[in-house]
């Protein structure tokens, strides 16, 4: 504890809270006001800390949307509680680090999700194409607090730090209609501890898979093993699932859980393919389709520059995770239809068939060929017609900086 609460862990922790943001808790205070707030009560913070009278208050229950559907419950602590996590954090993960499984890539300094898909690819080109892929059961919600204490405990003595994980366990979240609910088990998402507790609950897995010979990828609760037959993969699925079930008091999830091929499981959002390329899982590619429908399906939520600041952000960081995909053509098929929705959009914003002529003879459209400006026809098939294409050319809409992937490709 004592090490926790130094100066330079101290404005480390504060710099993270900071850079991180992310919305208030309970108390409505925003990251941006916590140095003030430090300033006055910072060394009443550091008593308790010292004293292992500190105690977090309960986060604030928030839903986040799941890309597959459904929600995920999301806690946000108080920015003083997510400080003082963020001061833990500073000294438990130098200890636990050199600990952790080189197969294990979520929520680590220096490793990816990328890095995990990498290593499933080698699996697979050094024969390995069967896939077990592993779904544990609500995993950050149904963590046995008494096995995950133990783990911690074995390796921190400092009662005070221990008392403090156990209270941020235990902190329980404020629902939305204001009821509190304590926390009998699970490690709530949202504050900084969560994912390195994580990781230390799950390093008996990835010890367990070690022992036996297995070649795995974990991220997280999201796990492939990779064996050379299907006999091979339907036998450990089975044992595996038990030696969780026994060992981590966990489940694996029947329904996203099973063996096959690497083309035909997802992993992080990516495939193997039969050629033994990385891929782009069939269901990602389907949500991106979709924000790129739902990103210009409104013509009149802003300007057009806007408009495509919002789409060049969106694909710039969803590219940036993708662009280790090695067969990008299912990718760069999407783009005309992509550009059919930005034309459409801009069809849309030039609202009268007036408007929408002067617009195509101002990007260089005959007048002849612009009067399709006064058609009556469907945006989306207009989108398509010879005239908005030739103003909203492939050319014109680069050089306005309406990027795609491929324009991303370095």
């Amino acid at each position: 504890m004592a090490r926790a609460i130094e100066p330079e862990n101290w404005e480390a922790a504060l710099h993270a809270v900071e850079r991180n943001d992310g919305a208030p808790g309970p108390d409505g205070k925003k990251a941006g006001e916590l140095r003030v707030h430090l300033a006055v009560h910072g060394e009443v913070i550091r008593q308790r800390l010292l004293d292992g009278r500190y105690r977090p208050g309960a986060a604030r229950r928030k839903e986040i949307p799941k890309p597959t559907g459904g929600s995920r419950p999301l806690s946000v602590p108080n920015v003083q509680d997510r400080f003082v996590a963020q001061l833990l954090l500073g000294v438990l993960q130098p200890l636990f680090e050199p600990r952790f499984s080189e197969h294990s890539y979520g929520f680590r300094p220096g490793r990816s999700a990328q890095q995990a898909v990498q290593a499933a690819r080698s699996y697979a080109q050094e024969g390995y194409t069967w896939v077990v892929d592993m779904d544990i059961t609500k995993f950050f919600d149904r963590v046995n607090h008494d096995l995950l204490m133990t783990k911690v405990g074995a390796v921190i003595r400092d009662k005070r730090v221990l008392r403090i994980i156990g209270r941020f366990l235990r902190a329980g979240v404020i629902m939305p209609d204001g009821l509190l609910v304590r926390s009998e088990e699970g490690t709530p998402q949202g504050g900084p501890l969560s994912p390195l507790l994580a990781n230390v609950y799950l390093d008996a897995l990835d010890k367990e898979l070690e022992e036996r010979g297995l070649r795995f990828a974990r991220y997280a609760d999201d796990c492939n093993i990779y064996v050379g037959s299907e006999k091979a993969a339907v036998r450990v699925l089975a044992s595996v699932s038990e030696w969780i079930q026994r060992h981590l008091k966990l489940e694996v999830n029947p329904q996203k859980s099973g063996t096959g091929r690497p083309w035909e499981r997802k992993f992080l959002g990516f495939i193997i393919t039969v050629a033994l390329l990385i891929g782009i899982a069939p269901a990602s590619l389907s949500r991106f389709e979709d924000k790129a429908a739902q990103l210009w399906s409104e013509p009149h939520a802003g300007t057009a520059t806007q408009l495509r600041d919002r789409w060049c952000n969106y694909v710039k960081g969803w590219w940036g995770y993708y662009r280790l995909c090695e067969e990008r053509q299912p990718i760069f098929r999407q783009e005309p239809w992509i550009r059919r929705h930005i034309r459409k959009c801009f069809w849309q914003r030039w609202h009268s068939s007036e408007g929408r002529f002067n617009a195509l003879r101002r990007l260089g459209v005959t007048s002849s060929r612009a009067r399709a400006g006064r058609s009556s026809r469907g945006a989306w098939r207009m989108a398509a017609h010879p005239a908005v294409q030739q103003a909203l050319s492939n050319k014109t809409l680069r050089k306005y900086q309406f990027l795609m992937p491929s324009d991303l490709v370095c």
